[in-house]
């Protein structure tokens, strides 16, 4: 029996690639797309590289070429392709608006659709969704389109025994933060605003997807599973 193969969109840096690095250290064949250099991913050399922008389905479908080539049939498509684009409704531009839906929601719905003569039977996929109010209308509304359609493929894709779920990371130190401007000690302090009292590393998603991958998370379809050391948790009444 062949290792069980994995494909995980945005998988260069941060959650996607530390998911990557745990799945190969557990025997998966594992495929990765970015849109930054291969030679930058710094993953190791049996873990597959693809150029890829979830926006255009041109890329989309040479994607699942060499997945048919390279792997046949997939355990696992981790949907972590996204983009992060805070801001009011002041300033936001049709420009900002088109691409966070352009990527996060219709890159993520056909990369999917896609992938899908390529599920096994039993297989698992994850969404990243992980965007709650407070980080611009724009940006909610497209990771929030999310939820309900993980929900609705969960029924949709049942009689397959293909699971759907959602993870949502809470503060997770990734280099979008740097790329967004945010310095190290700002990043670092927020830490203390946690109930756990740190900052998420992106190990901490990664073994979360690793989960909801496997058999022991079988019966487990269509929730979404927050990764954010206790932030959003009140207690009852």
């Amino acid at each position: 029996m062949s290792a069980p193969a994995a494909l995980i969109t945005g998988g260069t840096s941060g959650i996607g690639k530390a998911t990557a690095e745990l799945l190969r250290s557990r025997g998966y064949r594992v495929m990765v797309t970015g849109v930054s250099s291969v030679a930058d991913a710094g993953l190791p050399e049996d873990v597959k590289v693809v150029r890829a922008d979830a926006r255009s389905l041109s890329d989309v479908d040479a994607l699942m070429d060499q997945v048919r080539r390279e792997f046949g049939s997939l355990d696992l498509l981790f949907l972590n392709a996204g983009i992060s684009r805070p801001g009011p409704i002041e300033s936001t531009d049709e420009d900002t608006f088109d691409a966070l839906f352009d990527i996060n929601v219709k890159g993520n719905f056909f990369t999917l659709q896609k992938a899908l003569p390529h599920l096994k039977e039993g297989a698992s996929v994850v969404f990243t969704v992980g965007a709650g109010e407070g980080i611009g209308a724009a940006m909610t509304a497209a990771k929030g389109a999310l939820l309900p359609l993980v929900r609705s493929l969960a029924l949709e894709l049942a009689p397959r025994r293909i699971r759907v779920n959602a993870v949502s990371p809470g503060l997770i130190d990734t280099p979008a933060y740097g790329k967004l401007g945010v310095s190290r000690e700002m990043v670092d302090s927020w830490g203390e605003g946690v109930p756990l009292g740190r900052v998420g590393t992106p190990s901490d998603v990664a073994e979360t997807v690793a989960f909801l991958a496997s058999d022991a998370a079988g019966y487990i379809t269509g929730e979404n599973l927050a990764v954010s050391g206790g932030i959003g948790v009140h207690a009852g009444a």
